[in-house]
């Protein structure tokens, strides 16, 4: 999974990078059919904001968290992104038996 990191009026250092790439790491665990990621962190005023467009096997993902410090928008974004990838995982997988487990009528 390749992760594009970018900053919006805050300076991208080393500590959040590895965060970003940590919490992000724990998505693929759920799902590895990602193809690439593009985060944007922002901040306004008081107000940081994290959002991601993820490419997956079947579509695309986004969602955006806004908090009053960059960790914690980071950490409601993966939140967020998580509950999208299990809803998509479940809606892919197959749920209906195989062919092979019909009964025969005699």
């Amino acid at each position: 999974m390749q992760i594009n990191l970018t900053g919006h009026h805050v300076d991208i250092t080393e500590p959040l990078r590895n965060y970003v790439n940590e919490k992000f790491e724990r998505l693929e665990r759920h799902f590895d059919n990602v193809k690439d990621v593009h985060v944007v962190l922002s901040v306004e005023k008081l107000r940081h904001t994290a959002e991601a467009t993820m490419h997956i096997t079947g579509g695309k993902l986004f969602a955006d968290h806004t908090q009053d410090d960059m960790y914690a928008a980071i950490d409601g974004l993966t939140d967020k992104l998580d509950r999208q990838i299990k809803k998509h995982k479940e809606k892919v997988t197959d749920h209906h038996r195989s062919e092979g487990s019909i009964k025969k009528a005699f």
